[in-house]
């Protein structure tokens, strides 16, 4: 097999594959899928990274090593694939949700408007600029003589005060 032939790789599946298989089976406490999908992941990795063992115990050691990483990279997967759709959902449904209020959307905007109003002078304009007159930060920074990093940190502290003054805005409601 290290050498790449394959009446060498027929003669490992014969002796392997059936072992291999129900090894799986067992680590994977009967889900016949996860075992099946692990075991061609196995015999992938077999093929990739076949060298000389001294012995077939050390050889059969170290397919079960490969099987059980390739189970445990499955898993893995399948956890964040599973997290991906949990979050996908999640997304939609919230979007949904706020398509089905239009209260809501009228909501925030009250409450936005009335966040905007208690600012200072210069951060409401700062938001306004850039915002509602699309202004953008390197215009912002030329017309106040500032630097467009000190714009840039001055609008984001900006926002995390209007985040924060609309979140205790929802709280209370």
């Amino acid at each position: 097999m290290v050498q790449g032939e394959e009446t060498a790789y027929r003669t490992f599946y014969e002796a392997y594959f059936d072992r291999l298989s129900r090894y799986l089976l067992v680590v994977t406490s009967g889900d016949e899928d996860a075992a099946r999908e692990a075991l061609q992941s196995t015999l992938l990795r077999v093929v990739r990274h076949i060298k000389v063992f001294p012995s077939d115990d050390v050889f059969w050691s170290w397919l079960t090593v490969l099987a059980r990483s390739a189970l445990t990279d499955q898993t893995r997967k399948r956890r964040r694939y599973l997290a991906f759709l949990d979050r996908f959902t999640w997304h939609n449904r919230t979007q949904q949700a706020a398509q089905d209020d239009p209260e809501a959307d009228a909501r925030l905007v009250s409450l936005l408007e009335g966040s905007l109003g208690k600012l200072p002078f210069d951060e409401r304009r700062l938001v306004e600029a850039k915002y509602f007159e699309r202004l953008s930060v390197r215009q912002m920074a030329e017309a106040l003589g500032l630097s467009e990093k000190a714009v840039e940190s001055r609008l984001v502290r900006v926002r995390q005060k209007l985040k924060a003054a609309i979140l205790d805005g929802l709280k209370h409601e």
